[in-house]
């Protein structure tokens, strides 16, 4: 049976995920012509590419098994799906803002009745319903940030990452609603039939998440000098020593270590002794 996997056919999360599929080694065949059904390396895998705010929806239907879409959009859909995965990007905060020059600084300053818009009217909702508000809630398409400053409502609830547009638009963030990230879901009878195939798709895509940010740093080293390098270099589970067959007295050590750690690693590696130092990038850790 084929897995279908649902990815946004466009917007700021479309190409990292194709290109997050692409190093699991699933790949889609045809990205220049992006059609609404594609082929993958995978005969037994295909993509469709739909609006990421249908996914959710789509996945808990069924018309496809597994879909990348964020948790904003799973939760203001109430999406009954599995979430397998946090997928580390497109990061996101829905808040809750006035204009600038507004009198309301927190959650207690909003009285009944206050007019909100917003693109997500049912997590808005349950927010107000939760805070014990009885507020009126206006859903808009788009230009959120627009509405207080024409009269259409005293509040907004907008999906921001930086902060940045909602100052740009003098607005004043004084609650967050959700933070939200990408997420692999999985349809739950889908999951259970196709347990295998998923869970390897899982395995491909966790394995290029678990490599971000890490190299592989190897190297030769004269053993009288093994200890030192094995307190500068701890790796996922310590390092990995082998013997050098042209040299008695010399091993070989690599080790997984954090990107970052890198140019500092590598500059006290070559004080101690070592030697031959190769940086390498992982594609995937399993």
């Amino acid at each position: 049976m084929q897995i279908r996997i649902a990815l946004p056919s466009k917007g700021r999360i479309s190409e990292p995920a194709v290109k997050l599929l692409g190093k699991a080694g699933i790949g889609v065949k045809d990205t220049a012509n992006r059609r609404l059904f594609s082929e993958t390396y995978d005969e037994e895998i295909s993509v469709m590419f739909t609006r990421a705010a249908d996914i959710p929806e789509f996945v808990a239907d069924g018309a496809a098994d597994l879909g990348m879409t964020g948790l904003d959009l799973i939760e203001e859909n109430s999406a009954s799906v599995e979430i397998l995965e946090d997928l580390n990007f497109g990061s996101a905060k829905l808040v809750l803002a006035v204009p600038e020059d507004s009198c309301t600084n927190t959650i207690s300053d909003i009285e009944d009745g206050a007019v909100v818009a917003t693109e997500f009217p049912n997590l808005t909702k349950r927010y107000f319903k939760n805070k014990g508000i009885e507020a009126k809630i206006v859903e808009l398409s788009g230009s959120t940030e627009i509405a207080p400053f024409i009269g259409v409502a005293d509040i907004i609830t907008d999906l921001t990452s930086t902060g940045t547009t909602l100052k740009m638009n003098h607005l004043k963030i004084i609650d967050t609603i959700l933070e939200s990230s990408i997420k692999l879901i999985a349809n739950k009878k889908s999951y259970k039939v196709n347990n295998d195939k998923i869970e390897a798709i899982r395995t491909g895509i966790k394995g290029v998440l678990d490599a971000e940010g890490k190299k592989l740093v190897m190297m030769n080293v004269n053993k009288k000098f093994l200890d030192d390098v094995k307190k500068a270099m701890p790796g996922l589970t310590g390092p990995t020593v082998s013997n050098v067959l042209s040299d008695n007295d010399v091993v070989a050590v690599h080790a997984v270590v954090d990107e970052k750690e890198v140019f500092n690693l590598v500059n006290h590696l070559k004080k101690i002794g070592a030697r031959d130092i190769l940086v390498v990038p992982i594609e995937r850790i399993i």
